[in-house]
């Protein structure tokens, strides 16, 4: 049972995954292609300014794949991975939960666990970390931004562990409803708290020794040494799409996990028995 929910849960991954790319190469790929050309005018500028002060200038650096290939192959073979990846763990964590969510029917338990993996794996970690696309972000902090979105998404997997312990432990004296809420009101306690702890990346070391303490890593105006512009700052509203439609690409990718799965799971389990759990407990 558990074998053939998980290749149900790895083939909707991978639908998911396709339909998800398809949204994002329609929308969020225009998008892209703007920030890499505003990366590439204000590599210009800062070289003009360095050559105009008798610097030296770095060669441009050559390009390992066209961007037609990054664009469609690269981007599509990823988002496809990526599908099978979280169909895999959905359909794990749709046979733990399944036996141990009360009454709640196959489909319903696809829905929960989907807007549960979309929550808690990424849009708690964009709340804290949003997605950025090229030109956004310093280069000599990529190691450091990527540790710390790890840790916001580890963190927000224990909050939700911990949100769960403490809806089931609270069950049988609140009732479900009221238990419910006491767990929601855990995750949100323990992820804010989690979130005041964490930096913001405008606040990282190196950022600060080279700009100052700013709240985002969001390029600002160039200027020359006059302290005349000579580029202007990332576009806000190129950013903000782009976030916006990230978030919408993501939503997708877990909502068609979801409602692909139901019917499957549905099919498979018929009428088994709701209270009894797909992989047992090893205290059993």
């Amino acid at each position: 049972m558990v074998k053939a929910l998980v290749l149900r849960g790895v083939g909707v991954g991978a639908l998911a995954g396709l339909v998800a790319f398809i949204f994002a190469r329609i929308f969020a790929e225009p998008l892209i292609q703007a920030a890499i050309d505003y990366e590439g005018s204000r590599d210009e500028a800062r070289d003009a300014i360095a050559a105009a002060a008798g610097q030296p200038v770095a060669p441009p650096e050559a390009e390992v794949f066209s961007r037609a290939v990054q664009a469609n192959a690269g981007v599509g073979v990823g988002m496809i991975l990526f599908g099978v990846g979280m169909g895999a763990l959905f359909a794990v964590v749709y046979c733990l939960a399944w036996g141990r969510a009360g009454r709640v029917g196959p489909r319903q338990l696809s829905l929960l666990v989907a807007l549960g993996g979309f929550v808690t794996l990424y849009l708690v970690p964009f709340l804290k970390y949003p997605a950025n696309p090229p030109s956004v972000g310093n280069p000599d902090t990529i190691g450091e931004r990527s540790g710390l979105y790890l840790v916001m998404v580890v963190g927000s997997v224990l909050a939700a562990l911990v949100a769960l312990w403490v809806g089931r432990r609270l069950c049988g004296r609140l009732g479900a409803w009221n238990a419910t809420l006491a767990g929601l009101l855990s995750f949100a306690v323990l992820v804010g708290v989690l979130m005041v702890v964490l930096p913001r990346l405008g606040q990282l070391r190196l950022n600060v020794e080279q700009y100052g303490s700013l709240p985002t890593e969001t390029p600002r105006p160039l200027r020359n040494p006059s302290g005349a512009i000579v580029l202007p700052g990332f576009d806000a509203d190129l950013l903000y799409q782009f976030r916006l439609y990230s978030v919408c690409a993501q939503a997708l990718l877990w909502g068609v996990l979801g409602v692909a799965f139901a019917p499957l799971a549905e099919r498979l389990l018929g009428s088994a028995d709701r209270r009894t759990p797909v992989i047992q407990d090893s205290t059993a």
